[in-house]
């Protein structure tokens, strides 16, 4: 079932070898613009055409009530709820942690300057409702925003046929618990252009969404594509592309673990990556003997059979662990599992990856939900250079410069100096200019 990749003999570049789902963004940036523009330009004539046309709804009004966002909570199961506060807790807790503190650093006598970190004020938080729901997202991207000091929180997310043309009921309960007031019942790109341009949200004009200073959340490559359309307009969190696991893996790994691991990804999209890393033939047979079984017992056997078939997914034989390290490594995957023996030591070796899940008893699905980790990751190859969501994402760092005279007195020779080298003598002057009438000029 799984594409056979073989880079034993350690002499090929894993780089351009390794299996990744192939996405054009750039394509889909130039098929949504028009979306994107004609939002921007008329607000909610367009975003209630663009719903009609890829929802098949038709909305007079696309914020969701307060009512029905309570209702929701009220109507939610009692296990469902349970497990949500968990993984709210769980995720406060740990992001608690990653606060910053404001730092002064003084430079010279009566020279300091000081790092505040400042929140972003207003965020729209995107949702996804396509193949599956994601209540646990909320909860994902809710919590370090709250824990930031975020001002405002909105979420969108799309509308659904059998919720009465709102977005999933389990959704909204999980804004209810979290205390998110703002809800627009909106998907796709129409949703990205109304957080980061602002529009009207009925047809009255009476109801408005104000735009955002930054937009977070997951998405299909249509969002990806409106996210990228929008990059300097608003903030992002990241282009979010089609889920990721790899597992590196020694002959100790339970095939029967490793198979549902690589299930559990394949189930979230055809486009979804599986891949497994290992020096042991062995453990690659037995866990091909073991995927066909397990799948034929999933719910959604097409989409993971096409995922785990894929060109993105694979098995990839490598010489020895630390080959499979360096293997890994040129990966970056989204999620990373290491099942082998002393799984801790080699973990702490890995340089890319979104989050690392170590031994038997931490699977990927559980840093999905409830280990108190944040699961929106960069993929696609992205986690050489990014970091996964965090309180962090919604900080912004501004140093504050305090420098009395005789500090920049001290020092203005030197700025001088540079501002000439650099062909800027204005910014040497904007220096002399507070000594001129001082008895010492700096030259």
């Amino acid at each position: 079932m799984l594409n056979r990749i073989d880079l034993r003999g350690g002499a090929r570049d894993p780089h351009g070898l390794l299996p990744r789902a192939q996405l054009d963004v750039s394509v889909a940036v130039e098929k949504i613009r028009p979306i994107v523009e004609a939002v921007r330009a008329h607000g909610y004539p367009a975003i209630r055409e663009a719903t009609e046309r890829f929802d098949g709804i038709s909305l007079d009004r696309v914020r969701v009530p307060a009512e029905a966002i309570a209702a929701a909570e009220s109507a939610l199961e009692p296990e469902v709820r349970a497990a949500l506060v968990e993984c709210a807790e769980r995720a406060r807790r740990v992001h608690a942690d990653q606060r910053r503190t404001d730092t002064t650093t003084q430079v010279v006598p009566g020279g300091t300057v000081t790092e505040r970190w400042v929140p972003v004020d207003r965020v729209g938080l995107y949702v996804p409702g396509g193949l599956a729901m994601y209540p646990s997202t909320v909860v994902m991207n809710v919590i370090p925003a709250q824990v930031a000091g975020v001002r405002a929180l909105v979420v969108a997310s799309p509308p659904q046929r059998e919720n009465g043309g709102l977005p999933d009921a389990r959704v909204l309960a999980a804004c209810a618990l979290l205390g998110v007031e703002e809800v627009y019942a909106v998907g796709g790109a129409q949703a990205v252009a109304m957080l980061g341009y602002g529009s009207a949200t009925d047809a009255a004009g009476t109801d408005r969404c104000e735009p955002v200073d930054m937009i977070t959340g997951p998405g299909n490559v249509w969002v990806t594509a409106a996210k990228r359309l929008l990059r300097g307009v608003v903030g992002i969190d990241a282009e979010a592309g089609p889920t990721e696991i790899a597992i590196l893996a020694d002959d100790t790994a339970d095939p029967v673990h490793v198979a549902a691991d690589l299930i559990s990804q394949a189930e979230h999209d055809p486009l979804a990556a599986s891949v497994l890393v290992t020096p042991s033939v062995e453990l690659i047979e037995a866990v091909e003997r073991e995927l066909p079984r397990q799948v034929a017992a999933t719910k959604h056997v097409e989409r993971i059979t096409a995922a785990l078939t894929g060109d993105q997914s694979g098995a990839v034989l490598v010489d020895d662990l630390a080959h499979g390290l360096r293997v890994v490594d040129a990966y970056a995957a989204e999620h990373l599992e290491i099942q082998t023996r002393d799984a801790r030591q080699w973990a702490m070796r890995v340089r890319n990856a979104g989050a690392i899940f170590v031994g038997p008893y931490a699977p990927v699905s559980l840093g999905d939900y409830c280990a108190g980790s944040n699961h929106v990751l960069p993929t696609g190859g992205c986690a050489r250079h990014s970091s996964g969501l965090s309180v962090q994402s919604f900080l912004r760092g501004i140093h504050i410069v305090e420098y009395d005279e005789a500090a920049l007195r001290d020092v203005a020779d030197h700025v001088v100096t540079l501002a000439n080298v650099e062909d800027l003598p204005g910014h040497g002057q904007a220096v002399q200019a507070r000594f001129r009438s001082s008895a010492q000029v700096p030259s």
